[in-house]
């Protein structure tokens, strides 16, 4: 999912700028539930709650598109590693 996500454009920082907008959404929707409806604080506290819980999966989803970029640039073609530019021989990655 987030190597689709990755080819259509979405980056990192799009997941980072929606998880802080999740979170000012959060707000405005718990003042605007308790300001304008007679249903009580409990339902404007839901809300909030409600829109809040998006924002740590926007912030996840952010984290995995930065690990994608970031392999992806290793990955890259014509890319060195700097110990194979001095002619160190590269570590091994244990399981790799």
């Amino acid at each position: 999912m987030i190597k689709s996500l990755h080819k259509m454009g979405i980056r990192s920082n799009h997941m980072y700028v929606a998880g802080i907008g999740s979170i000012g959404l959060a707000f405005a929707s718990w003042l605007t539930s308790r300001t304008t409806e007679h249903a009580g604080l409990d339902r404007a506290d839901r809300w909030g709650i409600f829109v809040g819980e998006w924002a740590p999966t926007f912030f996840a989803m952010g984290v995995a598109l930065r690990l994608e970029e970031t392999q992806r640039e290793i990955e890259a073609p014509g890319m060195e590693r700097f110990e194979e530019a001095e002619g160190v021989r590269p570590r091994a990655r244990a399981g790799v």
